[in-house]
């Protein structure tokens, strides 16, 4: 598929999201759009996957009597839970859902006078049948409540249950118009389009957008930095996943992942998540994706990983409750980080998760690097004790949706090829400005990453400190203690400023002369 051709699929699939546009909030009709796009994708996959089973047959999926050929019916649902995870029967299948949504217009002919056929009950139906269809399979669990946030009762798609139908019938129509190509295998074309609906819904979220989505852009610089050197992760970890975007970016820098791990506390996000791998043909048995609160309810704890990234939420606030000095993720640093920035207890819990030779690359805001009491004190752990600090990475300042605040990367690793400095990188002034965003491009994106690949040292860009210079800092690690960025002032020849003042004087009194001339010979008075 060329690019003029997933530019179109993208703009298709956002053209459907104005069915709902100005009905609800853009956090509220993702949830439809997004979701509806999912049950179509897994349609198809259902029927294409059939197909192939029944092709000795001779037989087409859509085409078998439900009532009649039932055995096809189980030997194809077996087969699907089995190697999908998933089954749909060809009734249940959106292209027939779509069909019958317009049966009564197909049948009228006449657009104006024609009606929708109800179809909510249906939907509502199929949806509960695909999370049925798991049940005690290996994939209950990634499928469970997966629909839980598409509400066809809610009033704010529509007044009336009649309005609300016509609502989804246009929804379902519009979406069945469009060739979701599932044979193309160049790419992840759909999960690519998906990606970019999550971003622009994330765009119209304000801050809400905040709590699942990390730009592409960042995404793929901490993709870059944990998969330097590799061509295959065995295990890669995002505590606070959101959508899973930067489990999936990750994917695509190294080529192949063999398990995907996350935890989300959100639940709408959740759903978003596994949906997101789903629809980037990351088998429901290479991810285990949990909803819960990471730091209170680990859910991963069993494990260490080979990889981890992360933008967890900026200085959240969580218990501290006293008893986690107990929890073997704090116990060792001597402090918690406070109730109201929860930064640290995030850091801390992937440095636990992370495995002896693995490496992490997560956000965080500016703070971390320099904030004083119990953070400080973890900090110099980190550093003094356990010299898992790697790399420190600002970033420019308004990158994210919803917060302008600056933030930086942190780089950890248990075993370090360079243990005795820290690279610092200034990437603060690499970022284009596109209306209110800041944006990085990918010279931007490449330099950073590649700047810490090579560990290299750019004037005014990066530096390597030594860790008795960062001790003698008292273990702050603001990047412009490390990194001179200042730029002196062009000196000025003041002699020849003298004499280009002298020569503007000569020049004034010339056209002086010449003005009072012609007032001489106008006979008039001078205007000076």
């Amino acid at each position: 598929m060329s690019d003029e051709q997933k530019k179109l699929l993208e703009s298709q699939l956002w053209n459907i999201a104005n069915i709902l546009r100005g009905k609800i909030n853009a956090n509220q009709f993702q949830d439809y759009v997004l979701g509806f796009i999912f049950y179509k994708y897994l349609s198809e996959k259902m029927e294409k996957y059939a197909n192939e089973i029944l092709r000795p047959d001779h037989i087409e999926y859509t085409a078998i009597n439900e009532d009649t050929q039932n055995e096809y019916i189980e030997a194809v649902k077996h087969a699907a839970v089995e190697k999908l995870g998933f089954f749909l029967k060809p009734s249940d299948l959106f292209s027939s859902l779509a069909a019958k949504g317009n049966a009564k217009k197909a049948q009228d002919g006449d657009d104006d006078e024609s009606e929708e056929t109800f179809i909510l009950e249906d939907l509502e139906r199929i949806l509960k049948n695909i999370e049925k269809s798991t049940m005690g399979a290996e994939s209950e669990e990634d499928f469970d409540n997966l629909f839980y946030d598409i509400d066809l009762n809610s009033t704010k798609i529509g007044r009336t249950v009649s309005d609300r139908n016509k609502v989804i019938v246009k929804i379902i129509t519009a979406l069945n118009a469009i060739d979701f190509d599932l044979d193309n295998t160049e790419g992840d074309v759909l999960g690519d389009a998906y990606e970019y609906l999550i971003g622009q819904f994330a765009a119209g979220a304000g801050q809400k957008a905040g709590e699942f989505y990390t730009p592409q852009a960042v995404s793929s610089i901490l993709a870059k930095i944990v998969t330097t050197g590799k061509s295959r992760l065995k295990s890669v970890y995002d505590p606070t996943c959101g959508s899973g975007s930067l489990l999936l970016r990750v994917a695509k820098e190294v080529g192949e992942v063999a398990h995907f791990y996350g935890q989300e506390q959100n639940r709408t996000t959740y759903n978003l998540a596994r949906m997101n791998m789903i629809l980037h043909n990351v088998s429901y048995h290479d991810f285990t994706i949990r909803h819960e609160d990471t730091l209170e309810r680990p859910q991963h704890l069993d494990y260490k990983f080979e990889a981890i990234v992360a933008n967890p939420p900026f200085s959240a606030q969580w218990s501290a409750n006293p008893l986690f000095m107990n929890d073997e993720r704090f116990s060792q640093y001597g402090r918690l980080a406070p109730k109201t920035k929860a930064d640290f207890a995030f850091i801390q819990h992937m440095v636990h998760q992370l495995d002896d030779n693995g490496i992490m690359a997560c956000i965080a805001p500016h703070g971390v690097l320099f904030r004083g009491a119990a953070e400080g004190h973890i900090r110099k752990y980190l550093i003094e004790d356990r010299n898992y600090v790697d790399a420190i990475i600002g970033l420019p300042a308004n990158l994210f949706y919803g917060t302008s605040i600056p933030t930086c990367i942190l780089v950890l690793k248990k075993c370090r090829e360079f243990p005795d400095d820290i690279l610092f990188i200034d990437g603060s002034k690499e970022f284009e400005k596109v209306k209110n965003q800041n944006v990085l491009r990918g010279e931007h994106i490449d330099k950073i990453a590649d700047t810490y690949r090579d560990r290299a040292v750019v004037d005014k860009f990066s530096a390597v400190a030594k860790l008795e210079s960062i001790k003698a800092n008292d273990y702050n690690l603001n990047i412009p203690r490390y990194v001179n960025t200042f730029e002196e002032a062009e000196s000025i020849d003041i002699n020849a400023v003298a004499l280009e003042l002298k020569a503007l004087d000569r020049a004034i009194a010339e056209t002086d002369q010449t003005i009072a001339a012609f007032c001489t010979e106008l006979g008039i008075n001078t205007p000076f």
